[in-house]
């Protein structure tokens, strides 16, 4: 995180005494890289180790089926939840996913979720509709359209829906972060960053909750893999009066993403919001477009021979894809070792276009994606073949 925080309250010292009402609360660091990078210290009523039950839990399902033979794919994901409706946590359906990171997809009704930790790496969840709130032992953070809910590793939190959601989540096995190019050397934000610390928002005061015997699903990995637990805690793990620190949720609107642009057109790096170990998180936004007077709008073919490639399309006209079938609410995935682009059609389309209508969230990884259960169950078959049918001259031509 690239800045400081202090929420309700706290000693002037560090791990000395802090009482409330003459009770001496429990002092909580909640770091990073072996205590050794961002942390936060969180102070309990009760004692945030005081297990009574620890039971399986049995995650949704995590099959990854490899891409191959080696396709480039569509993926609809509004087909997946006709009827909506599910849990925020349990109810996600695994889409791409490799060592590094898990894309899911989820449809929410508006019951709130379990308590949850995700304790394999942190969580960036993209609001594609809906509005609510999520609860953590930091406190409250409300959600809306556009934001993207950054939940650091192992924060205990649960998803309160004041209306159906869809969320687009993205699941690091590791910390996400803004890009380090945008970060001075002591963290902060930099004046050529696309966004500033005014448009990251954390919570606002504790949330205290009281209750007994408080069950928490937690993901977590063994050597055979991603596994579930539900532990059970004698005091409910949101008795927290006061934190401060680097390290907590926030959310971050794309509103206020400010697009870089170009004389003529700029590679995907330009539009990067946030970055995981070994993945990149992008978003495309409305913006005005190349002024070179014979400049190409729509991108070039490119090979990015280090990284898959998935783009999600959530808002306008994205003009590089017309004519391929994708639309609002589509993935496709762009692997490496296959060379990609517009549809041949669209480039002439594009020319002396001055601006894109488009809102696309793009992750590209360092290792190959495989297709998770939900990705076979939403795939469009005949996109593989698009840019042929799309180049053949036509009769008579």
């Amino acid at each position: 995180m690239a800045y400081y925080r202090q929420v309700g309250a706290v000693p002037r010292t560090r791990h000395t005494q802090h009482r409330e009402d003459g009770r001496l609360l429990r002092e909580e660091l909640m770091g990073e890289e072996g205590l050794s990078s961002d942390s936060s210290l969180l102070y309990h009523r009760g004692v945030p180790s005081a297990l009574v039950a620890s039971e399986p839990w049995e995650l949704p399902d995590q099959t990854r089926t490899p891409n191959h033979p080696l396709r480039p794919r569509h993926l609809r994901l509004h087909d997946l939840f006709p009827d909506g409706g599910a849990c925020p946590v349990t109810g996600r359906r695994l889409v791409l996913a490799n060592a590094d990171v898990r894309i899911g997809y989820v449809v929410t009704g508006t019951d709130p979720s379990p308590y949850y930790r995700d304790a394999v790496g942190d969580e960036c969840v993209y609001v594609e509709a809906g509005s609510g709130t999520v609860e953590t032992v930091f406190g409250t953070v409300p959600y809306r359209p556009g934001d993207y809910v950054l939940v650091p590793r192992a924060t205990t939190h649960r998803w309160c829906p004041a209306e159906p959601s869809r969320l687009y989540a993205i699941e690091g096995s590791g910390h996400i972060a803004p890009p380090r190019r945008y970060l001075s050397r002591y963290g902060q934000l930099l004046e050529h960053a696309p966004y500033c610390e005014r448009d990251l928002h954390g919570p606002g005061e504790p949330l205290l909750v009281e209750g007994e015997d408080v069950e928490v699903l937690v993901k977590h990995r063994t050597s055979a893999g991603l596994v579930g637990t539900a532990m059970t805690y004698a005091t409910h793990p949101f008795d927290v009066v006061g934190w401060d620190g680097c390290l907590y949720p926030y959310t971050f609107n794309v509103e206020d993403y400010m697009p870089i642009t170009g004389k003529v057109h700029q590679p995907p790096p330009v539009h990067q919001v946030f970055e995981g170990e070994r993945f990149v998180v992008c978003h495309f936004l409305p913006r005005k477009v190349d002024y070179h007077p014979l400049s190409i709008p729509v991108p070039y073919y490119h090979s990015n021979v280090d990284s898959d490639e998935v783009m999600f399309y959530v808002g306008g006209d994205y003009e590089a894809r017309k004519g391929s079938g994708i639309g609002l609410g589509s993935i496709s995935l762009h692997p490496g070792g296959f060379a990609h682009g517009p549809q041949p059609s669209a480039i002439e389309a594009s020319l002396g276009v001055q601006e894109f209508e488009e809102s696309a969230v793009m992750v590209d990884t360092f290792a190959p994606l495989e297709l998770g259960e939900a990705a076979l169950a939403c795939e469009d078959p005949a996109y593989p073949w698009i840019w042929a049918a799309d180049s053949r001259p036509s009769v008579g031509s």
